[in-house]
């Protein structure tokens, strides 16, 4: 079985060498861990007293320096080339190369007439605002990088022979070398404990466990580093105590550069990435079939293969939504303001799509679900009754410690506080004095404390794990009386423990014993024939938010699942009481085993999985996404970068760790699922708006060129002049600059939404033909009965004046060049929604202005200087009369053709 297993994708990116690199690491720490302190410090070859100077230099010229290296920082060459590597804007790029041959080369030296350089300059002008409009939103919102040093660039203590004990910079730092810690150090390196005195290290940050954890010299067995009490690693926290210490591991070698390594590497390509390359490939195809056969059909039809080859440019300009690099910026960039007031900061604008098309949402569970806190929820005797006398014999034990005092000594003062009314202890700060102390460590996993009341009775009150406890008490409280503890008592109270365990608890138990040992004489020994009175259960407990949110994201189609390193039974009780499906949890282990195809079936099922290391948590991601899903990851620790590497979007807090928040995509101002939840609605609007364009602007165009290709196959006179299709299809992209602004119908946002090129294929196939249908029927209108009106009676073959049929052909252009923006400034608002436009369903003002603003102004033209320097002759006022009716028509069978788009594929854009 172990043969078949097939690679994590995510771990399988690295190369053989790092591979044995990294595991060559793991065998040093192992063998370091597993042999007593002194021979620890021989096999990494230092001497208690340190390294000499020509030892060290040696030692960095073995094992590097003690700097962790990331992807460098991107030059500004390469920042600028990238806003402009679209897929759109290279289209427009080839068209602009081929019209400065066609219009500004060509005819200069042939003497043909051309449109000059207009249509090159406006779409070189495109080209910069799209590509200039990017740059500037991405380095303004999105250079959060390159923090993973900034929390190592501080010094630390170190012993060397030739200097003893100095402060030196963190980066001088090589393996062998004698560290000395100390409360509020952070480690510097991979290090094995040679001697500590109470050292606590918060390692939440790389394990994503909630509480300090000792650190002790002694000889560890097991292969899974972090869970080893004599390994420290670089980037944790000293809470209290000290230690000295022998660098094991430096620079990329240690934990926190295999994860920087993972963060640095090159991204997968997103689902807006592949979306947006899908649309320009079926743009590009359409414009190599339809582009060669204009050109063919007007060059042999009017023999002017000059004319055709430019208006051939024309139809490739025309098919091309040349304002879209800009509209997908302006809407991101309009998105990732909007998200801003919803304290959602948008990194990388391509996340904002992304964000709503997610519809697996992967979290971890501490400060997500959970409020981050420890709260004492209950305070039991035996029986598992509330009582008061177990909450101040824990207080007792809690206040006059002198020790570490963790989260759960806090939580239990916090909670005397609040029965006191938030007013003082209840005076037991004042009523009792400490005696002595035996303080916590983990071979015993207890605590205790003696103090004397003012009477001079004294007593010593234990608190640690039930097992620990059980061990030494020999009686329990039942009642009010001390009771032997048999062993039906002993299951007793271990069945009401697991009790609130399966409730997600933690439980430690409270003990009590009159009159120990002399001061002077008390110590370990005294720990024994104790009398357990009752339980404390504590719990991180759930936000107030956190139900609703979830089912909020439920109700948007997005799955919740719980990615952690935490204990499987409190996971699994937080998602149960926050709403998430039941379901066997996942564990570390389980992965592991299993290989790719078997864990992409237990993924899609399964809701919770517990104990993953950074590197599995990435790889169930990463299967999800295989699997057909677009995923975000939701984390703020050096152990979730990976996963938010791995995933569609990366989505992390201000108050992440760097490493977490160079590798996401958005950061909430809130650590809380219901502001996720509004981000995820503006990333649908966001995605609504962009789209309508795309599908509208493809079939609009595309309808016009197939009416175009129609006129030219069967008209003695091109239906429209190059230059009259690039200033349509401008002035109507610029009626669409404000579809970023428009309303969405609340229900395009239940639900996420993938790019589907083959939706924008059949938008364009079904509603493209349909407008041609009424323009050719305007065709026929200005041709057989409006154009002649103007010239006498006569069709154009019948003039033989070229005065009249200049006139003629002016005037067919121009009714032609009003209809077309008319068609095309309706059918946004047909378009946009589903439902009946202007009734049921409204464009927003500045849709509805702007749109309608284009079309005044384009109507006008022909009536204008400027329209007659274009070649476009006024219109007589019954064109219009007609006009009304056809564009009527055209609306009906809009209507009538998306209700059956959308009765056949569920949706219209």
């Amino acid at each position: 079985m172990t043969e078949k297993k097939a690679a994590p994708r995510f771990a399988g990116r690295i190369s053989p060498r790092e591979a044995a690199r990294r595991a060559e690491v793991k065998q040093r720490l192992l063998s370091a861990a597993r042999c007593p302190a002194p021979e620890a410090l021989g096999k990494l070859g230092s001497a208690p007293e340190g390294l000499s100077e020509d030892e060290v230099g040696d030692r960095r010229g073995e094992f590097g320096a003690n700097v962790v290296t990331r992807g460098k920082k991107k030059p500004l060459w390469r920042r600028i080339f990238e806003a402009f590597a679209s897929p759109f804007t290279a289209i427009l790029i080839v068209i602009a190369v081929v019209t400065a041959f066609t219009d500004v080369i060509l005819p200069g030296k042939t003497g043909a007439e051309g449109n000059g350089p207009a249509t090159l300059i406006i779409i070189t002008a495109m080209v910069l605002i799209s590509g200039v409009l990017r740059f500037v939103q991405e380095t303004r919102s999105g250079n959060a990088a390159a923090r993973l040093s900034a929390m190592i660039r501080t010094t630390a203590c170190v012993r060397r022979k030739d200097a003893g004990e100095q402060e030196i910079p963190l980066d001088e730092i090589v393996v062998g070398d004698i560290i000395v810690l100390a409360a509020g150090d952070i480690v510097p390196a991979d290090v094995r404990v040679l001697e500590a005195k109470d050292l606590f290290v918060n390692q939440a940050a790389l394990t994503g466990e909630s509480e300090p954890v000792e650190k002790r010299p002694d000889v560890c067995q097991g292969s899974v580093l972090t869970d080893l009490p004599c390994l420290a690693f670089m980037g944790t926290t000293v809470v209290s105590g000290s230690a000295r210490c022998v660098a094991a591991a430096v620079g990329d070698d240690t934990m926190l550069g295999e994860v920087a390594g993972a963060v640095s590497a090159k991204p997968p390509k997103t689902t807006f990435e592949k979306g947006v390359n899908s649309v320009s490939v079926i743009l590009i195809r359409f414009m190599l079939i339809m582009v060669p056969v204009v050109f063919l059909t007007n060059g042999l039809t009017k023999g002017d293969w000059m004319g055709a080859a430019l208006f051939a440019v024309s139809v490739a300009v025309g098919l091309t939504p040349e304002m879209l690099p800009m509209l997908v910026t302006t809407c991101l960039a309009r998105g990732a303001v909007a998200m801003s007031h919803k304290k959602v900061i948008i990194k990388n604008l391509n996340a904002i799509q992304n964000l709503g098309s997610m519809d697996v949402l992967c979290t971890d569970k501490t400060g997500t679900l959970t409020r981050n806190e420890v709260v004492l929820e209950y305070h039991l005797d035996i029986m598992g009754n509330e009582d008061v006398r177990v909450l101040r014999h824990a207080f007792l034990n809690s206040f006059y410690e002198t020790g570490l005092r963790n989260l759960i000594d806090l939580a239990i003062i916090r909670k005397v506080r609040e029965e006191a009314g938030g007013d003082g202890y209840m005076g037991l700060d004042t009523r009792y004095t400490k005696v002595d102390e035996i303080p916590f460590d983990f071979d015993r996993r207890r605590m205790s404390v003696v103090v004397a009341d003012q009477s001079g009775k004294t007593q010593m009150i234990t608190k640690g794990a039930l097992e620990e406890m059980l061990r030494v008490s020999s009686f329990a409280e039942f009642g009010g009386k001390a009771e032997p503890l048999t062993e039906e008592r002993r299951a007793l109270i271990r069945e009401k423990a697991a009790e609130l365990n399966r409730k997600g608890m933690r439980v430690i138990a409270v003990a009590q014993k009159t009159n120990p040992s002399p001061v002077g004489q008390f110590s370990v020994a005294d720990e024994k024939d104790m009398v357990l009175i009752g339980y404390l259960a504590f719990l991180d407990p759930p936000k107030e938010t956190t139900a609703a949110a979830i089912r909020a994201l439920r109700a948007s189609g997005v799955t919740v699942k719980v990615l952690t390193g935490d204990n499987e039974t409190v996971a699994a009780s937080i998602c149960g009481q926050v709403g998430l499906p039941e379901s066997a949890p996942v564990l570390g282990s389980e992965v592991d085993a299993m290989d790719d195809a078997e864990l992409t079936r237990r993924a899609e099922r399964a809701v919770v999985f517990a104990r993953l290391s950074p590197a599995q948590k990435a790889r169930v991601v990463s299967v999800l996404r295989e699997a057909g899903h677009c995923v975000g990851y939701m984390g703020d620790g050096i152990n979730d970068a990976a996963a938010m590497r791995a995933s569609d979007v990366g989505i992390s807090v201000d108050t992440a760790v760097d490493t977490a928040k160079e590798s996401a995509s958005v950061i909430l101002l809130e650590k809380d699922l219901m502001v996720l939840e509004q981000g995820i609605v503006e990333g649908r609007k966001t995605y609504a708006n962009m789209i309508k364009y795309i599908k509208m602007t493809a079939s609009s165009n595309f309808g016009n060129m197939l009416s175009v290709m129609t006129a030219s196959a069967f008209l003695p006179f091109l239906p429209m002049q190059s230059i009259h299709l690039l200033l349509l299809n401008m002035i109507y992209d610029f009626s669409c600059i404000a579809l970023p602004w428009d309303n969405v119908d609340p229900e395009a946002l239940r639900a996420p939404r993938r790019w589907d090129a083959s939706s924008v294929t059949r938008f364009m196939l079904c509603m493209g033909p349909a407008s041609s249908v009424f323009d050719i029927a305007t065709y026929a209108l200005l041709y057989f009965i409006v154009c002649p009106a103007r010239c006498g009676g006569a069709l154009f073959r019948e003039l033989a004046d070229p005065a009249a049929r200049s006139l003629y052909v002016s005037v067919f252009q121009a009714g032609w060049f009003v209809e077309s923006m008319w068609s095309q400034t309706l059918i946004i608002h047909m378009l946009r929604t589903p439902k009946i436009p202007f009734l049921q369903s409204r464009a927003s003002a500045p849709v509805t202005l702007v749109s309608f603003a284009g079309m005044a102004a384009l109507t006008v033209i022909p009536f204008t200087s400027v329209g007659a320097a274009l070649g476009l002759a006024p219109l007589p006022p019954v064109y219009f009369a007609w006009l009304f009716g056809i564009v009527l028509c055209y609306m009906l069978l809009a209507t009538l053709l998306k209700k059956i788009y959308v009765r056949k594929y569920g949706e219209l854009l």
